[in-house]
């Protein structure tokens, strides 16, 4: 059974179309990823979901409650992370995590949930004189400090450094491991690649596409691309006359082969038959960034309204 059911969502803010007919469904155990570009409206989707703005038609179920009805039931089971939140600078990590557990008939041991997130050792520090990735793990903690059964997090790893990002990912892994579902809005490719089972692309306040990682990828094609550096002067008319290479661009001294199939094994034995060596030499395969941006074209056209 799905956790979260949303049918024919429609928001919208004065003559913009925030939302339009959008409908999914998230299955108990999965992290969800929501892409799409600044102002595609992933923020009012979810904050639908949350429960923190009324959609204008459609339906939501989380849990199989009303989200707006149901919003005292729907608080002790659902945990958020909002996009934007701030605590005050001297409030301490012990007192915050006690104020919230006070919100919560049965909320979980917030000092084993600091142990898990790996802020044992701050229970004690200010808010301001925790690092970026201390605060959004605090976030994530608070999230979670009422045990709920799905979290969603939104743009969780937004101004974090790549140190810091990986260990926000492992934190939302062992989220998914304590059994609780996941719903992930970001913005990182790689994150979403490597964290997500299923991704829902936004634009323009549509569903462009739904699909696991690998799948969305697999639309844009298999194309593989070799760029290298040849040791010798190479006639671009033997590679374009291999079976596999589809074209053959040059970028300064690097020239890119692109092509399916064994492409690679083609061009690297003609290049062992000509005593060629491929310097610097990197193989590059659709991404995932390539797909999202393959679905989101086109440039999203501002309308004096602001869509988030």
């Amino acid at each position: 059974m799905p956790v979260i059911e949303v049918d024919g969502l429609v928001k919208t803010y004065g003559e913009t179309r925030a939302v339009d007919g959008v409908s999914f469904e998230v299955q108990e155990g999965e992290i969800y990823g929501i892409v799409g570009p600044n102002g595609a409206g992933k923020t009012t989707i979810v904050e639908s979901v949350e429960g923190l703005r009324h959609p204008d038609a459609g339906s939501i179920r989380v849990l199989g409650l009303d989200p707006i009805a149901d919003r005292y039931e729907i608080t002790e089971r659902l945990g958020v992370q909002l996009q934007e939140s701030r605590l005050q600078d001297k409030i301490r990590v012990n007192e915050v995590l006690d104020l919230y557990a006070s919100f919560y008939r049965n909320p979980a041991d917030w000092r084993d949930l600091l142990d898990r997130l790996g802020l044992g050792s701050k229970v004690t520090a200010r808010y301001a004189d925790l690092s970026g990735g201390q605060k959004q793990r605090l976030a994530v903690a608070l999230a979670l400090i009422g045990s709920p059964e799905v979290a969603i997090l939104d743009e969780l790893t937004t101004g974090l450094d790549p140190q810091a990002r990986r260990d926000t990912w492992e934190t939302i892994e062992e989220i998914r491991r304590t059994g609780v579902t996941v719903v992930l809005v970001t913005h990182f490719m790689e994150e979403a690649d490597r964290l997500c089972d299923r991704i829902m692309v936004i634009d323009h306040g549509r569903i462009a596409a739904t699909d696991t990682p690998a799948g969305l990828i697999q639309r844009i094609g298999s194309e593989q691309r070799m760029r290298f550096r040849p040791s010798e002067p190479l006639d671009d008319a033997l590679l374009t006359g291999l079976p596999d290479v589809t074209a053959v661009t040059h970028d300064g001294a690097q020239t890119i082969v692109t092509g399916s199939g064994n492409v690679v094994h083609s061009v690297t034995s003609l290049l062992a038959q000509r005593h060629v060596i491929a310097q610097d030499l990197r193989i590059e395969q659709a991404s995932l960034e390539d797909a999202y941006l393959a679905l989101t074209a086109d440039e999203l056209v501002e309308t004096g309204s602001e869509v988030r």
